[in-house]
């Protein structure tokens, strides 16, 4: 026997929640994975690389091919120059990444502040590492920052910063006005670090996409994570990157090699097929077709539908249906009604409960349709 590194942690509530779907025939809007065919220029770049033989190591950097794929899409979307060489690292999904970067610099004491609800693989990636999670609460119905908290609770302990933009679970996205409070804390604090998670920074509905890439002095001081999953609908593919400065991605390479050493190049190379031959910016308006679809079934039910700005998850408040706490209302809401969904309070190291749960609209519409039926029967 040995002591657990991660003593109260179990299995995972998306987990649990397909499972209990797969189990009642439940409609599942829970986990966050498209249900829809993949473009066929990406199947078919995958018979191409199969052809061609790319089935060996990928670079432990990642194919440079694929990197300055990455790097002339950031030069076309933000008018930034990101040198593919010392900056961009291809990794096995985003959550590698994000727990790549946690790795290779927080250390034994060192406080990591998140905003909760936070995604589920912040807090133990710190945990593993030695370092201390700090929970600050996102200000419920908006699910905004509030600086003024971040201010009084930084200190010299404090090594990190995780953003998450746009906000799983939440959809809210930030501001002008989040990065320039965030300019003001690392001119405060210079050995403060930032990582931010920005997965889905094709699926924002109104307004340009802001990244810590765009501000200059934040750029200097960030380890910034994506996941093509996420942006090309295959989620099973698991291969994300993280940009950083060359420091920052030298030491982060030295934990990445002994994690995977590399991502998979066949999928490495069919997505630089991709990208150098699609336009991505129309994702977003497919997904806002879709949550508008969905939102509009479900206008009649009972559910409080809260504002989704960007993911494609959209948070209900069922506080006019049941006085029973969320995880309990999600599973009686996927034995009883056949529609699986997330419960909010999971991601709060408190269990804080608004009685909110988030649902997936990244599904066929016959899927939405299906759901919103259901849905409007309670």
């Amino acid at each position: 026997m040995f002591a657990s590194k991660l003593p109260h942690t179990g299995i995972s509530i998306f987990t649990q929640m397909s499972a209990l779907a797969a189990e009642h025939g439940a409609v599942n809007l829970s986990q966050g994975f498209p249900d829809f065919e993949i473009d066929s220029a990406l199947t078919k770049y995958v018979h191409e690389a199969l052809s061609e033989n790319q089935v060996q190591y990928a670079p432990m950097a990642g194919r440079i091919d694929l990197r300055s794929a990455i790097s002339e899409k950031i030069k076309a979307f933000r008018n930034i120059e990101i040198n593919p060489d010392s900056d961009i690292t291809i990794t096995s999904g985003a959550t590698q990444a994000i727990y790549t970067a946690i790795t290779a610099v927080v250390q034994p004491g060192d406080e990591v502040i998140l905003f909760d609800p936070a995604y589920d693989c912040y807090a133990p990636a710190i945990t593993i590492n030695q370092g201390i999670p700090i929970h600050l609460k996102l200000v419920h119905p908006t699910y905004h920052i509030n600086w003024d908290e971040v201010n009084q609770q930084v200190t010299e302990k404090t090594r990190l910063i995780i953003l998450n933009n746009p906000h799983n679970p939440t959809g809210t996205v930030l501001q002008k006005s989040d990065f320039e409070a965030l300019e003001k804390l690392v001119t405060a604090y210079p050995s403060l670090l930032i990582l931010s998670d920005e997965v889905y920074e094709y699926i924002q509905f109104e307004g340009r996409h802001l990244s810590v890439l765009d501000f200059p002095n934040l750029r200097a001081r960030s380890f910034v994570t994506y996941s093509f999953g996420k942006t090309l609908h295959v989620t099973g593919w698991k291969i994300g990157y993280c940009i950083a400065p060359p420091f920052f991605t030298a030491e982060f390479r030295k934990i990445h090699q002994y994690l995977v050493f590399c991502a998979n190049n066949t999928i490495q190379y069919a997505i630089m097929r991709y990208l150098n031959h699609t336009d991505l910016n129309g994702i977003a308006t497919m997904y806002q077709k879709k949550r508008d679809h969905f939102l509009s079934l479900i206008k009649t039910s009972r559910f409080k539908i809260l504002s989704c700005f960007g993911t494609y998850f959209c948070l209900l408040d069922f506080s006019d249906i049941s006085t029973e706490n969320d995880v309990d209302f999600a599973k009686r809401l996927t034995t009883e009604f056949g529609v699986a969904v997330i419960p909010i309070s999971v991601f709060y190291t408190d269990q804080t409960d608004h009685k909110i749960v988030r649902i997936c609209f990244a599904k066929k519409e016959e899927t939405l349709t299906n759901a919103a039926l259901k849905l409007c029967q309670i």
